[in-house]
């Protein structure tokens, strides 16, 4: 056979490039359901914070800036 068509070190090599690109694949696929999985939580938790401050009454304790300030002695 032509040894120009078949290499037996570039076949080798090229065997290991795809490998590694499979694990790389394979790594990145999960890296990205985790991500989707920690995403999924803090919409839930937004979405909760979001409802719970619609149903928070107005407080009637004014802030510091709407307080008239002391009198002075």
């Amino acid at each position: 056979m032509n040894k120009l068509l078949f290499n037996p070190e570039r076949l080798d090599e090229l065997e290991m490039k795809v490998t590694f690109q499979e694990k790389v694949i394979e790594d990145l696929n999960q890296a990205l359901v985790e991500q989707q999985f920690v995403l999924d939580k803090l919409q839930l938790q937004v979405k909760y914070l979001a409802q719970k401050l619609k149903t928070i009454q107005p407080s009637n304790v004014a802030t510091q800036a709407e307080e008239t300030p002391p009198p002075h002695y």
